[in-house]
Order: structure tokens, then sequence, then C-alpha cells
């Protein structure tokens, strides 16, 4: 049996321009190689799997390269580009702060420091969740970081910018990373599919995509999960499934049901769905993003904000013309309330039925409200 590579190595970035839904910041690292104009230490932070590893190695691959394309991108053919694609260069050295973050392994580091780059113009340090290091090891690493040799650069990445003493973020250049929209991270996904040859729904990646919360990385880990579960052909129904997630339909179905004037249904397919497994705050938290969508969906202007497919827009735009928006408004407030206190609550599903309880009470309220006027 042939050995499995997951999607996220197989997959992963080898050049600026491969790099998904940064564009911003690859044409800054190509920039400053262009001008010469290249800073003694760099900090890349953002969320996890959005590209800043990905981006740290191109980047020391390319201060390297000896065959620069004509827009700087590392031509991954010459000895220098060779040897790092093999995992064996001499002149960029990858530590892991989150196992490595005593005062003494920076101490070993900064003694390689000293040590020139070796047939290369470069010597990189590549520093992972910098932000575990100890206060001790950010001490020690001060110095060296402010004053380095001139052949060394220091690239330091982490998920957790605030914990960054500002002595160290002051001696960087800071780059933040942003999550990655899901229409890129879709557009990868089915990029991927094609090259495996998977027939992939449109909506089944945009599950993958939703639930992948901007990570491109998690996005084609559940991607290989889902090809694992479904064979070469993967459904929108398989993804509902296998992932856990609510389907829009059914959300559409509550809103219709607690928009109304029956004050039984709505919680009877609430019991429905805790039936088949769902968490009691994964579907309030559901709901208050579906109320939000409905909002977004009242106003030509702001419907780009919903990122949802063409079809399922067309459904929530002639749901949301049916609700007034003060009741979506105190809805989305409601659960969002909810969503807040539902791990402190001691009876979760009854705080559950109590939001939804409110939400139609309102609706009938203002209904009953608009009847009595029009009798006056």
């Amino acid at each position: 049996m042939d050995n499995f590579i997951v999607s996220a190595r197989k997959y992963r970035p080898a050049t600026f321009r491969s790099v998904v839904g940064q564009e911003s910041i690859t044409a800054t690292l190509k920039n400053a190689i262009k001008s010469g104009q290249i800073a003694q230490a760099f900090l890349f932070c953002g969320p996890r799997g959005v590209g800043k590893t990905t981006c740290a190695r191109i980047f020391a691959k390319a201060l390297n390269c000896q065959n620069l394309s004509e827009d700087f991108e590392p031509c991954n053919e010459c000895p220098s580009c060779k040897q790092f694609n093999e995992s064996n260069s001499y002149n960029v050295y990858e530590l892991d702060a989150a196992s490595n973050n005593s005062v003494e392994d920076i101490r070993a580091l900064v003694e390689k420091v000293r040590i020139s780059p070796q047939g290369a113009k470069y010597k990189v340090y590549i520093i992972d969740e910098v932000h575990m290091l100890s206060s001790q090891a950010f001490n020690a690493f001060l110095k060296t970081l402010e004053e380095p040799p001139a052949y060394a650069k220091f690239i330091l990445a982490t998920t957790e910018k605030h914990k960054i003493i500002p002595t160290i973020l002051s001696r960087c250049q800071v780059y933040d990373f942003k999550r990655i929209k899901d229409d890129d991270i879709i557009k990868q996904l089915q990029y991927v599919a094609n090259s495996e040859q998977v027939n992939a729904e449109d909506e089944a990646l945009r599950v993958i995509a939703a639930k992948a919360d901007g990570a491109l990385r998690d996005a084609l880990s559940i991607f290989d999960q889902l090809v694992s579960f479904s064979g070469k052909n993967v459904t929108y129904q398989d993804a509902i499934d296998n992932l856990n997630v609510l389907d829009v339909n059914q959300y559409l179905k509550i809103t219709d049901l607690l928009f109304s004037e029956n004050e039984h249904d709505y919680l009877l397919f609430f019991d429905e769905i805790l039936s088949k497994g769902f968490d009691g705050q994964h579907f309030i938290s559901g709901l208050a993003s579906h109320f939000r969508n409905l909002l977004m969906a009242q106003n030509h202007a702001t419907l780009p904000l919903m990122e949802l497919s063409d079809s399922v827009k067309v459904k929530m735009t002639a749901q949301a013309t049916a609700v007034d928006k003060m009741l979506l408004l105190r809805a989305m407030e409601l659960c969002n309330l909810c969503d807040f206190n539902y791990k402190l609550s001691n009876n979760k599903r009854l705080s559950v039925e109590i939001c939804l309880m409110q939400i139609n009470a309102n609706y009938i309220f203002k209904l009953q409200k608009a009847r009595q006027s029009r009798e006056r």
C-alpha cells in the first residue's frame, strides 16, 4: 500500500503565488526581496491554518534562491531550493517553541547564529509558536534579535500576538495574517478535488469551508475525512451527516415555526434536533447566525456579507421579507444571550427552550398588538 500523504501537506504551497488568501503579505515580502530591504526580524501572526509557517518557509527559501523568477518567486530547481525542499538545508533552521521554550534552547540557537551560512547569502531562523517561550528565553533572545549578524534573519510565527512582549514586537516587522474567505477556501478545495479525481458537490465544499472557520489547513483535513467516508463522490448530505452540521433548511424551518402563532411545534422540532445528537449550544449559535443572515438579506447592499451559495441566498431572501427587522434583532439578541450563558446553566435544554419561547412570545405579542390597532 502506498504511503498516504494528507492534503494539507501534499498541496502545501511552494511559491508565493500559490499561497491562498494572503496576497497583500506575499506581495510585500516579494517587494522586500526585490528592493533588498530585508529586515532582521519578522513576526507572522494570525489564526491557525492561514499560512504563517508556509509563508515563512517560502520566504526563507526565496532569500537564498540562486535563480529567482522575474516576479521574485523561488525557482525550486537550484541547489539551495532543492536542499530546502528535501529538508536538509544547512541555512534554514526551524525551532518549535512549543516544545523548545527554555532559556537553554534559545542559548543554543544564539550559538548557532554565530556560524556563517554555507554557500548562501543568509541564514534564516524560523521560530514557530514563539509566544510559548518563557520570559527568561525571551530575555536571552533580545540582544541577538536586536543586533544580529548581517547574514542572520529571524521569522517568528504565533497565533497569540498579545503574549509577545513589547520589546520583541518593537524589533520585528509585524505581518497580520487574516482568516481566509470561504470563497477562496472553496476554490482551493475544488482544485484539490480535481487533482485527486474526486467529484465533490459545491454545497458540500461550502459546508467544509464554513466548518473550517477561515483555516485552510482545517478545511483540507475535513476534506480528507469526507473522502475517507464517501469515497470519490462527496455529496452535500455526506458533509451534513459526517460533520455534525445542521442543514440550513432546518434553520429555515424552525424560523418559520418560531414566527408563527403555533406555540408548540418549534419545541417539538428542537426535541427532534436533540434526538439526532446535536448539541444545544451548537444549535442556538447557528440559529443566531441564521437570524444575522436574514438581517443581511433584508438589504440588497448587505447581501454580499452572507457567505452562502446563490441558491441558499434565494431562500434566505424569501424568508427575510416575511419577518420584521426588529423581531429579528430581538431574536438574535436572545440567542446570543443564551449562547453566552449556556455553559453556566444547570439545565441547558431548558435554557434553549426558554430562549425559543421568548422569541415566539415576542412575535405573538407584536401580532396581537397589530390586530388591536386595526380593530380600533
